[in-house]
């Protein structure tokens, strides 16, 4: 709602066209505050009104509503990048049609020194994420795997890996990591841990990078949205995406 409510009150040369909901029976209700109402359509009907079509879905529907927008030569900007590792021929779509696929910094930072660094050479890339067990709950690679989290004590280290492992078995958790994984080095040379902790009331992210340009680490603690899955600043982000597309000036690569 936070980007939807922050295109209402105005973000230059972006305009509210449209919204597509899971629960469009109360979508009315929820829209009803805006200054401006919009329609509420399926997803099937997005990209007939839409220029820009911003994706916060779940990763099962990422190709259904980018690829007619790709095709068109227009914009998504993706939420979910994880889904994009079992999408890849959304890409070509897109550089055959003009479109373009743009993956915001999200819950992540740094990743302007990540996509600079990667015009050299960049050694390694290490992430480790330490989330509540509540953020992480469900996971198809805890139920398929059979492990426990709820009531943990202690801090559980769940999955060691890459981000490509990790966005099939967390698809509401670590887009992060596959952001980071496409700004540098890939899916498949990044490595993940991904730590249930009780200890910590935030969504909490390091990273590492060893380059031939530099060597530089970050942390980032991210307040839980109403989703205990994302981060408040997930939303945000979003918006100053938007924000850029149409500024004068941009601040950042």
């Amino acid at each position: 709602m936070a980007v939807i409510e922050a295109l209402d009150a105005g973000i230059p040369g972006c305009e509210l066209a449209a919204v597509s909901m899971r629960d469009t029976a109360s979508a009315a209700e929820r829209l009803a505050h805006l200054s401006a109402p919009v329609p509420v359509v399926e997803v099937a009907a997005l990209e007939p009104l839409a220029d820009i079509v911003v994706e916060c879905a779940p990763a099962a529907i990422f190709a259904a509503i980018a690829e007619p927008v790709l095709r068109a030569g227009k914009t998504v900007v993706a939420l979910s990048a994880g889904a994009i590792l079992s999408n890849e021929h959304l890409v070509a779509i897109a550089r055959e049609n003009g479109g373009q696929i743009i993956v915001p910094t999200g819950a992540l930072l740094g990743l302007d020194a990540v996509t600079a660094a990667a015009e050299g050479e960049i050694h390694a890339v290490r992430m480790v994420t330490r989330k509540p067990p509540a953020g992480l709950v469900g996971a198809p690679y805890l139920v398929e795997n059979g492990i426990a989290i709820e009531g943990a004590r202690e801090p559980i280290r769940v999955f060691r890996g890459t981000p490509r492992e990790a966005a099939k078995g967390f698809p509401a958790n670590l887009n992060v990591a596959v952001a980071l994984s496409l700004a540098g080095i890939g899916p498949d040379r990044t490595t993940l841990e991904i730590w249930a902790d009780p200890s910590v009331e935030r969504n909490c992210h390091e990273i590492e990078v060893e380059a031939d340009s530099a060597r530089f680490s970050m942390r980032i603690e991210n307040i839980p949205s109403e989703n205990p899955k994302t981060g408040r600043i997930t939303a945000l982000s979003v918006i100053a995406c938007l924000r850029k597309l149409g500024a004068p000036m941009r601040v950042g690569t």
